[in-house]
């Protein structure tokens, strides 16, 4: 199991600071919906309660009734899927890593169907901090590099700004980090 370093125990406490800002128009949750708002930070791992689905070139990536689901303030789910619901056929090992401050550091995996490719589109944690070990090797896909990922029988949109990887439906309503002036929450 990783272990946070003083850095990254620096950028969790920071998080700690009630200072960071709220935008100034949080959408009120109607029948059936969470606000992102609500969501805790840190994050939290749960079972998602609806099946997920990945599709690239007429293939099937990943399917899964047993996939987790990532809830942190300002940021709709992020679902991981278990290593066995993934057709591994199809991705291959990409360059590069990244650093979550709450999860640990990430690999990239590019899927390639025949002569499609999505660079660096899923990505997992092999080796996650103690406090979200259920996540290591899931993996997770940024849903604008697929050709449709389903949350349920619902065709999820992905989170703006082109680095996080959230899933937006209509279960859920922000505004979302990744907007037009969202840098600061």
């Amino acid at each position: 199991m990783a272990i946070p370093t003083d850095a990254v125990r620096r950028a969790r406490a920071r998080w700690s600071e009630p200072s960071h800002p709220r935008p100034p128009a949080v959408q009120t949750p109607g029948p059936g919906q969470e606000s992102v708002w609500s969501y805790p930070r840190p994050p939290r791992l749960e079972p998602c309660p609806h099946p997920i689905s990945v599709e690239f070139a007429g293939e099937t990536i990943a399917r899964s009734t047993r996939a987790l689901r990532l809830l942190e303030t300002s940021h709709p789910p992020t679902y991981y899927l278990p290593p066995s619901d993934v057709a591994w056929s199809f991705l291959e090992r990409a360059p590069g890593a990244s650093m979550c401050e709450w999860k640990g550091a990430a690999a990239y995996w590019s899927v390639r169907v025949g002569s499609r490719v999505a660079e660096r589109s899923a990505w997992s944690y092999p080796d996650p901090f103690e406090e979200f070990a259920p996540l290591r090797d899931h993996l997770a896909f940024y849903c604008e590099a697929m050709d449709a990922c389903f949350v349920g029988d619902q065709r999820a949109r992905p989170q703006p700004g082109g680095f996080y990887g959230g899933w937006i439906t209509d279960h859920v309503v922000g505004p979302f980090k990744g907007e037009p002036g969202s840098q600061g929450w």
